[in-house]
C-alpha cells in the first residue's frame, strides 16, 4: 500500500524525550531494520537538526541515513530515494523545500517511491508537503496558502494547538475561499494515510487531537478525530 504518515508536530526534533511516534512509523515498515532517510531541506540542511536525527535514530531498531542537496549529494538521486524503505521528511521552510525539490526532480522521484511502497513520514513542513495545500508561514506576515506536492487530497494545516495563529488562520483562508477543506492536526498527532484514505489517528500526546476542518456559509466546522494513544494512560 501507498502510506503517508502527516505530523502535525513531535517526533525527535520536538519531543526528544517521547519516541512514541518515531517509534510509529518505523513498526509500519517491512523491515526489521527499515531504511530511514532524514530529508531536512526545509530547514536547510542544518546541521544540528541532522545531528539530532541520528542521535535520536541510532537508538531504534533501523538504518538511518539523511538527504542533503546542499552538500554531498548522491550521485544517482533516483536510486537512492528509491532504495529506501521510510522517507521521514523535516520541518521548516515549506515554499523553500518545494522549489528545491522541484529544481532537483526530487519531487517526482519521492513520488516514485511512494508509488513504489517506500512509506513517506514528517512533521509540519515535512507533513503539509503531501497535501493539495496547507497552511505555511514560509513567507513574512500573515499565515497564508501554499500550493503543495497534491499526493493527498485537500488542505492540511500543523501546529493546530500548538501555535497561536494556527487555527484562527486557517479559519479566516477557509472563509474567504482561500483554501479547501482538509485536515488539522495539533502537535503530537500523526494523521496515518493508506492509498490515499485514512486508516488511523494516533498520539503521542494523550489530550492531542486532529480535526476535518470543513466551512460553509462563513461557518467553519471542525469535526474531532480522537487519535490512539501510543503511550499509557
Amino acid at each position: 500500500m501507498r502510506q503517508i504518515i502527516a505530523m502535525g508536530g513531535g517526533g525527535f526534533s520536538m519531543e526528544p524525550e517521547n519516541p512514541l511516534l518515531d517509534q510509529y512509523i518505523l513498526e509500519q515498515a517491512q523491515s526489521n531494520r527499515p531504511k530511514v532517510c532524514f530529508i531536512p531541506t526545509a530547514s536547510g540542511d542544518a546541521d544540528g537538526y541532522i545531528q539530532r536525527f541520528y542521535h535520536s535514530f541510532e537508538n531504534h531498531p533501523c538504518r538511518p541515513s539523511h538527504l542533503s542537496l546542499f552538500k554531498n549529494t548522491p550521485h544517482d538521486l533516483e536510486d537512492y530515494i528509491l532504495e529506501k524503505d521510510i522517507l521521514y521528511v523535516g520541518g521548516g521552510n515549506t515554499r523553500n523545500m518545494l522549489v528545491l525539490w522541484q529544481e532537483w526532480n526530487l519531487d517526482q522521484y519521492i513520488k516514485k517511491a511512494w508509488e513504489n511502497h517506500v512509506i513517506l513520514a514528517g512533521l509540519s513542513a515535512g507533513a503539509i508537503c503531501w497535501f493539495e495545500e496547507g497552511v505555511t508561514d514560509s513567507l513574512p506576515g500573515v499565515l497564508t496558502r501554499l500550493e503543495c506536492l497534491g499526493f493527498l487530497k485537500g488542505s492540511s494545516c500543523p501546529h493546530y494547538d500548538g501555535e497561536a495563529d494556527r487555527r484562527t488562520s486557517y479559519h479566516r483562508l477557509l472563509k474567504n475561499k482561500e483554501i479547501n477543506a482538509g485536515i488539522a492536526m495539533d502537535d503530537g498527532v500523526a494523521v496515518h494515510y493508506k492509498d490515499e484514505q485514512i486508516f488511523g489517528v494516533v498520539s503521542s500526546r494523550p489530550l492531542a487531537r486532529a480535526y476535518q476542518v470543513t466551512c460553509a456559509d462563513q461557518e467553519v466546522t471542525e469535526i474531532e478525530m480522537i487519535p490512539t494513544y501510543l503511550g499509557y494512560e
